[in-house]
């Protein structure tokens, strides 16, 4: 079963533009990064943290065994993006690679398992070493596993 509630669009054009195309063609199109045919991502559904509407980013696809990572990097910004707070206060979000999103929990790793997922995700795209260099804070990695 997938989320239910209103949906409250990004403010960002690129990423209502991306996560629109991506839903409407099954994720056939719009499955990369913008201009990187190499980053694929997948559509990640939240439910807002404050406002309880779902809201919709496309995330860099970090698969592994059926499990998906997150990694809120926010480009190495001193502060997490905002699905961070949505993905902790609630847990249970939609994720879709293709056609059909399916329902997950999402759990912050930490020690060896967010070391693992960390290799995979710099593995999948490398700027995130980058974003690492930018901040003091360690990233955070949320492990997805389907419910």
């Amino acid at each position: 079963m997938t989320l239910e509630g209103e949906y409250e669009p990004s403010p960002e054009k690129w990423v209502r533009d991306q996560v629109a195309t991506y839903e409407a063609t099954g994720g056939r199109e719009a499955n990369t990064l913008p201009d990187h045919p190499d980053w694929p991502i997948v559509v990640i559904t939240s439910r807002g943290a404050r406002s309880g509407r779902l809201r919709k980013n496309p995330v860099m696809r970090v698969e592994h065994e059926g499990a998906y990572a997150a990694v809120a990097s926010k480009g190495g910004a001193p502060e997490h993006p905002t699905w961070f707070h949505n993905f902790v206060a609630h847990p249970e979000v939609d994720l879709q690679d293709g056609p059909e999103p399916h329902t997950y929990r999402a759990r912050i790793v930490e020690g060896e398992e967010r070391a693992a997922w960390w290799e995979r995700a710099a593995a999948v795209y490398p700027p995130y070493l980058e974003y690492q260099e930018r901040t003091d804070r360690e990233i955070p990695v949320f492990v997805l596993e389907r419910v």
